[in-house]
């Protein structure tokens, strides 16, 4: 890893791998084709209800997680943790409307190596459960579409190896920045960690590099680019995070 790759992977502590770490296991139009690990529904024939309603208020969330959502949101992105200590995951895109929430598609992910927390700190290496506001994004490359603020920045560069050995480059092709512990309004870059610099920061949503993440949620590329396009800030989007137990309660 460079100097450069590996400054920035210090300070977005929450981000990437590390290649001494263990080894550990590890809405789009349904009459287009599938991306590959996504699972869309299929129509009911014609004349027939669909199989299962809307969802009057998003699934496996308990009243706690609920009460953090915000009043005005119509726009959820809910990953939910195979478990406490996994670093697997799966995300689905939720947009509520006047029938209830209605689900795009679901997204396989990768969370931190350790699983979650409720008390993220520093080098962790859990990603923070909670319900977090998507306000930036940003990325090495070019601007796929979205509608939120997006900086493309040499400063995505990142190199090395994660914990599985597989390569770090290109992770930081698209990213969206988790709000935790970061001043929202300013690019994922913005170090500012309004807790404290012990509490971590540098969570983002980021493309999976084919690992667990430092504390990141990891989506496959072309899902990055579908929710670089599909996240409307006019729909004030959240991300709800964290593993199924925690997110019942």
């Amino acid at each position: 890893m460079t100097a450069a790759a590996l400054a920035l992977a210090s300070v977005l502590a929450g981000c990437g791998g590390h290649a001494n770490a263990p080894a550990e296991a590890q809405d789009a139009p349904v009459t287009r084709a599938a991306a590959p690990g996504t699972t869309q529904a299929v129509p009911p024939p014609a004349g027939e209800p669909p199989a299962t309603a809307v969802p009057a208020r998003l699934p496996g969330l308990g009243p706690r997680t609920l009460a953090h959502i915000p009043e005005g949101t119509r726009q959820v992105l809910l990953v939910t943790g195979r478990g406490k200590d996994s670093p697997e995951s799966r995300a689905v895109l939720y947009r509520r409307t006047s029938a209830g929430w209605e689900p795009g598609a679901t997204w396989p992910a990768h969370n931190g190596f350790r699983g979650w927390t409720d008390d993220h700190h520093l080098n962790d290496l859990r990603s923070p459960v909670g319900v977090f506001t998507l306000t930036d994004a940003g990325g090495l490359l070019a601007d796929p579409g979205t509608k939120l603020p997006y900086d493309r920045s040499g400063g995505f560069t990142i190199g090395g190896t994660g914990f599985e050995g597989e390569p770090l480059a290109g992770s930081f092709d698209y990213v969206v920045a988790i709000d935790y512990n970061r001043r929202t309004g300013t690019s994922p870059l913005d170090w500012t960690r309004p807790l404290g610099a012990g509490k971590g920061g540098g969570i983002w949503l980021h493309v999976d590099h084919g690992g667990p993440t430092r504390g990141c949620v990891s989506l496959r590329r072309t899902h990055m680019k579908e929710l670089l396009r599909a996240l409307d800030p006019g729909l004030r989007p959240v991300v709800v995070m964290g593993d199924a137990g925690s997110l019942a309660h």
